[in-house]
Order: structure tokens, then C-alpha cells, then sequence
């Protein structure tokens, strides 16, 4: 059996690996569920699709997330206090334009054979450009992988075949920019 943690004091201990690109970290290591803290502000372009559902405290600041569905993003507001449950599959970004935001993230640990996978959309049509499948071992440590190898990939991997955009890669503030002029929503 665990002792009790004091989560204000875990929190501000872990402060300084609450970071971009992501900004989690997981609390225990060794538990039947995936519980992370994860701090503002981040900088991503990337939506996750995680076949269980995910359970998001907002104990502290604001943010949201941005859900893909058939060529729009649709926005979902996390103001500090609120509770949200994703279904599973949900193509989401969580976005957290606010420092010092903290949200707690409770997941299912993945079976073995279990994919998440991680899709970058065109940010002018809204049509998913790349998709990468990962079974997540950590997901503090594997996340970080997955983004350098969408980066590090070709224009041509990064260009919408609906439209001709290229995906900026790393350059999350091109990609939110487009996104905001195109009115692709969200």
C-alpha cells in the first residue's frame, strides 16, 4: 500500500518538468492507472487518438481542447474546476495557451498490442496529413519520440493530399495561424 502524497507539494516539486512540448509527468510509475499532471503552457499541433477514454481535472487555470472531426476542429473549454471524460477514439489536442495551468489526466494503462497514435491535420482543410501509431510504454517518455520523428520527417510526408498545404512541423504557431485564417474552426 502507498502512503498518501501531498499534491499541492508534489505539484510545485515537479513544476520544473511540467515543460513544452507537453508539459506532463506521471505520478505514479508502478499503478493500475495512468495519472499525470500536466502544466501550461504547451506547444502543440498534434491530436492524440486514444483508444480508452481519459478523465481531465482543470484544478488550476484555463485551457482546452481542440477535437478534429470530419475536416472542422470543434473546441472544448476546460475552465479551472472543471471535469471532463473523452470517449475513446476522440481525436483531441489539448491546449494550454496559459503558465502555470495545471490539469490532472487519468488513462487506462495499455494492454499489450494496445496502439494510441498520435495525427497532425492540414491546418487550412482539416484533413489528417500524418498519423503515427505507438504502443505507449511511457507516456512522459514516448510522447517527445513520436513528435521528433514527425518533424524530422520529409515535405512531402507533411503535405495535405486534399489541398497542398504543408504541415509546418514543429512550428505549432504557423500551424495555429493557418488554422485561425483558414476558419477551419475551433
Amino acid at each position: 500500500m502507498r502512503a498518501p502524497i501531498n499534491f499541492a507539494r508534489w505539484t510545485q516539486e515537479h513544476q520544473h518538468l511540467l515543460k513544452p512540448p507537453v508539459g506532463n509527468q506521471q505520478i505514479w510509475t508502478d499503478s493500475d492507472m495512468i495519472v499525470t499532471v500536466v502544466g501550461g503552457p504547451n506547444q502543440r499541433s498534434d491530436f492524440h487518438d486514444d483508444p480508452f477514454e481519459e478523465y481531465f481535472h482543470q484544478f488550476k487555470g484555463n485551457a482546452h481542447l481542440l477535437i478534429a472531426d470530419r475536416g472542422k476542429f470543434e473546441r472544448v473549454d476546460l475552465r479551472e474546476g472543471d471535469i471532463f471524460l473523452l470517449p475513446a477514439h476522440v481525436r483531441h489536442s489539448p491546449q494550454r495557451p496559459e503558465a502555470g495551468s495545471l490539469c490532472t489526466v487519468i488513462e487506462m494503462p495499455r494492454p499489450l498490442g494496445t496502439k494510441d497514435a498520435f495525427e497532425w491535420y492540414c491546418a487550412a482543410c482539416g484533413q489528417r496529413v500524418y498519423r503515427a501509431e505507438v504502443q505507449l510504454a511511457s507516456i512522459v517518455e514516448d510522447l517527445p519520440v513520436v513528435y521528433q520523428r514527425f518533424y524530422a520527417s520529409s515535405v512531402a510526408e507533411r503535405t495535405c493530399a486534399a489541398c497542398g498545404e504543408v504541415h509546418p512541423g514543429s512550428d505549432w504557431q504557423a500551424w495555429h495561424a493557418t488554422r485561425v485564417r483558414a476558419g477551419t474552426g475551433g
